[in-house]
């Protein structure tokens, strides 16, 4: 995406992005065509005032035509009431259609976002991606809404009035379809300025706001190492380049303005003083030409005002081409075709066979290499090793968050690529070192792969992983909320509630992940006991460097260099004296001493 994004900066300079969003408005055709209708209304209404005005000055202003001038102030007051109509049925109608269709682009974006690959969140930061579900789709909402109405109204002002000019004078018409290309011309050029500057701004805001949604979600750890000044300067230092991007393109939509409206201004008064002296040769009476200036002011203030416009469409059309390049990016896992069906009853079964992986962001660093495995229903293996030597890679590989780059891994027998990722995913449950507790209740939570799960079914799961009491002895059991990230809770409460997540989903294959690692020793006890309430009558992979957690398993995989070195029970490997030996040396007698040494003291 990011790279995406720096290829095209420079590139197209037009409003064709904008077309994207055609799709969302022809679901609201009716709000569409209110809009057009109350649209042209209103610009009729607008282009009958020059008419009438021509009217009253060649023939009201007698004796004989008082009752004439009065009929047409009656008239004037008729069309502006229709006028102030027309005005505010367009825009409730714009506005609302704005926010429907802004409202519908998030839903997808973000449903867009939700089924991407892991591979495109490992290249890209989640700031910048909430900055393009926010910021950019609020661009989008002022161009569908207000700017977009406006644009067309002064589109039709400025072709009504440049008709009814030609109609009134031929001759001082022509004048101004000579000064046109003068005007129109700076307009295109400086319009692909603004909207390339504006594109920048947008990035650079993008960049400023994923760092704040960092450092906003790190502030504990920002204070305990006393960096809050080392982020402010960085946040500083990318607000600040924010407003030089936006400033610079603020500059370009400034001068492209004043020298629209300049050019603009400059041709209708050299044109009516044309005019004025046609009026005093007696070949124009003064009704026309009073006609034919407000005609031409009409003209001039709409293609003014387009030039504006001009640059604010010019920014909704670089969120529009940011979004696009979002919703453009494909999901590296996709389910296939025709996908296989998963065996019924599920097995419980994973095999690795051959299997070679990279991650995508270091394809020439590979984590695992031609590694084989087995593991039946029912059985507990255990995975141990040196860090980054692929254990945790294992587990992505099984939830096909990535596919191998060569060889094949098989759940319950079936090629994982075969399957439709959402089938496979309901046969694993996954409790991992680091818990994810959203910004919600603890029903809620636990409740999270199943929201359709009775309180009966909650508070069941809740007791098997011994975390019911604690959250009955809650201001609100089961409707506490516990913060963002679960931060009311402490690690072995996270932990349990993630385990009672695991037990509701009842999933045949459960995978743990360091689940106990970060615990002191009487959560760690608690949690033990929850997750051998778990791994009841399921298949198991466990992932620990905490040997004493998987002393029970059936057998013990050592992994390192992306490949199998080891395997066994435990008092096999340790007589072999090998990897597996010596970490439980290092683990086992660590522990001795600090007990020996708490003893003494």
């Amino acid at each position: 995406m990011a790279e995406n994004g720096k290829r095209k900066k420079g590139g197209r300079s037009s409003l064709r992005p904008l077309t994207y969003l055609y799709p969302y408005l022809l679901n609201y055709r009716g709000l569409v065509v209110s809009a057009l209708v109350s649209l042209v209304l209103a610009a009729v209404a607008t282009l009958a005032l020059p008419l009438a005005v021509r009217r009253m000055i060649d023939k009201g202003f007698s004796g004989s035509n008082a009752g004439f001038i009065d009929n047409y102030f009656s008239m004037l007051l008729v069309i502006a009431a229709l006028l102030a109509l027309a005005s505010a049925l367009r825009y409730f109608f714009v506005i609302t259609i704005g926010e429907r269709v802004v409202a519908d682009l998030r839903r997808d974006v973000f449903a867009h976002i939700t089924r991407l690959s892991a591979s495109f969140f490992d290249l890209n930061q989640s700031g910048e991606i909430i900055s393009r579900l926010s910021a950019d789709t609020t661009q989008i909402k002022s161009a569908v809404g207000a700017t977009a109405s406006l644009a067309l109204r002064n589109t039709i002002l400025c072709l009504g009035a440049t008709i009814m000019m030609v109609v009134t004078s031929p001759k001082l018409s022509g004048l101004v379809l000579l000064a046109i290309p003068l005007i129109v011309l700076p307009l295109v050029g400086f319009g692909r300025s603004v909207r390339r500057r504006s594109r920048e701004a947008q990035d650079t805001l993008a960049e400023a706001t994923a760092f704040a949604s960092e450092a906003v979600g790190a502030t504990r750890t920002l204070q305990s190492f006393n960096s809050e000044p080392m982020a402010i300067r960085r946040y500083a230092e990318a607000v600040d380049n924010a407003f030089l991007a936006a400033r610079a393109a603020t500059r370009s939509r400034a001068f492209l303005t004043g020298v629209a409206i300049l050019m603009v201004f400059a041709s209708v008064i050299g044109i009516l003083w044309y005019g004025a002296q046609n009026v005093l040769e007696g070949t124009m009476s003064a009704g026309t030409l009073g006609q034919f200036l407000l005609y031409s002011v009409v003209a001039a203030t709409s293609l003014g005002t387009l030039s504006e416009i001009w640059g604010e469409l010019s920014q909704a059309s670089g969120a529009a081409e940011r979004l696009t390049e979002l919703l453009d990016e494909k999901p590296a896992i996709e389910a296939p075709e025709n996908p296989v069906a998963m065996p019924e009853p599920p097995l419980g079964s994973i095999d690795f066979e051959q299997v070679r992986f990279a991650y995508p962001a270091r394809p020439g660093h590979p984590i695992l290499d031609r590694l084989s495995f087995s593991v039946k229903p029912g059985e507990t293996v255990a995975i141990v090793g040196p860090s980054g030597a692929g254990k945790s890679t294992l587990f992505a590989l099984i939830n096909r968050f990535y596919d191998p780059d060569g060889g094949t891994v098989r759940v319950d027998g079936v090629d994982v690529r075969d399957v439709d990722p959402s089938d496979l995913r309901a046969r694993l449950s996954s409790v991992p070192q680091d818990v994810t507790i959203f910004a919600g209740t603890v029903r809620e939570n636990i409740a999270f792969g199943r929201p359709d799960a009775s309180e009966a079914e909650i508070i069941a799961a809740a007791k098997a992983a011994l975390v019911d009491d604690f959250i009955r002895n809650l201001e609100s059991g089961y409707d506490t909320m516990v913060g963002e990230r679960g931060v009311t809770l402490s690690g072995g409460q996270r932990q349990r509630v993630a385990i009672a997540r695991a037990i509701l989903k009842d999933a045949p294959i459960l995978l743990l992940d360091e689940a106990t690692s970060a615990l002191d020793a009487e959560s760690e006890t608690l949690v033990q006991k929850a997750l051998t309430s778990l791994m009841q009558d399921r298949t198991t992979l466990v992932i620990a460097h905490r040997l004493a957690t998987i002393l029970k398993a059936d057998r013990i995989l050592v992994i390192d260099g992306g490949e199998i070195v080891e395997e066994g029970a435990h008092s096999a490997l340790v007589r072999e004296n090998g990897i597996y030996a010596r970490l439980a040396r290092l683990q086992f007698d660590h522990d001795s001493e600090a007990l020996s040494a708490a003893a003494g003291e």
